[in-house]
Order: C-alpha cells, then sequence, then structure tokens
C-alpha cells in the first residue's frame, strides 16, 4: 500500500474516533487528558478510557503486522536526544493545558483560539528545535 494512501486512512481513523468521542460522550481526544485521566481512575469515566488506549496499543501493533515497513526498529536520533524531547513534550503539554491531539486535531476542528494559538506554538517550536539540531551537527 503506497504510504500516501496509509497516510489519508490513519488521517480518517483518527477524524472519526475524534468526532466519535465528542459525538458520544462529549469528550476531547486528546491523548494525554485520556491517559492522566487512567492515573487518576474516576469508576464512571474508566471504561472509555482504558477501550481508547488500548485501541491506540493495538492499532499500532495491527499496522506492524500489515505493514511492518511503516514503523522503524531503529531510533533516527540518539536515545537522549528522544528522551529529551519526551520531557519537554510533556512539560509543553501541562503548559499548554492539552496535547498536539487535543489542541491540533480536536481544538482547531472546533475553532478554538487557544487550540490555533498552542498548534502554532508546537509547530513552529519543533522547526526551531529541529532546525538548531541540525545546525548543531545532529
Amino acid at each position: 500500500m503506497h504510504d500516501l494512501t496509509l497516510s489519508l486512512l490513519g488521517g480518517v481513523i483518527i477524524g472519526g474516533a475524534a468526532a466519535g468521542l465528542m459525538l458520544f460522550k462529549g469528550r476531547i481526544a486528546g491523548i494525554s487528558g485520556i491517559y492522566s485521566g487512567l492515573l487518576t481512575p474516576k469508576p464512571s469515566d474508566t471504561a472509555w478510557r482504558v477501550a481508547f488506549v488500548l485501541g491506540l496499543i493495538l492499532g499500532g501493533l495491527a499496522l506492524r503486522v500489515i505493514h511492518p515497513a511503516a514503523l522503524q526498529d531503529t531510533l533516527l536520533r540518539p536515545l537522549w536526544v528522544v528522551a529529551l524531547g519526551g520531557l519537554l513534550v510533556g512539560i509543553g503539554v501541562r503548559f499548554g493545558s492539552g496535547c498536539t491531539s487535543g489542541h491540533g486535531i480536536c481544538g482547531l476542528g472546533r475553532l478554538s483560539r487557544r487550540s490555533i494559538v498552542a498548534t502554532l506554538s508546537f509547530t513552529l517550536s519543533g522547526m526551531a528545535a529541529a532546525t538548531l539540531y541540525a545546525w548543531i551537527g545532529g
């Protein structure tokens, strides 16, 4: 299957999941919020969160079986760079009151001003970080 087709299919699945969660549960499909809700569980709110996170994991495993080349076994950057990037994303999620999926997919779809600013901020920050990393010899 062509990469563009896979990307389009992935986008349709993500958009459908976000729309379905909003339509049926009235919730935003922000992964950080869904996951953090599992760390401080409310009995009436746990089942759908577990199902969503399991869907993410099972979707990745299914992709691994169907199209193994889509998921590489090697890191393209040193582990310390990946770990630092993950830490910075986590900090940004707290400061930005949400993650890329919550703001970038759901917030933009609702034309939220806060999400537009957040999405521009993390996109520009990512571009600046990648440029800086390449500039210093990464």
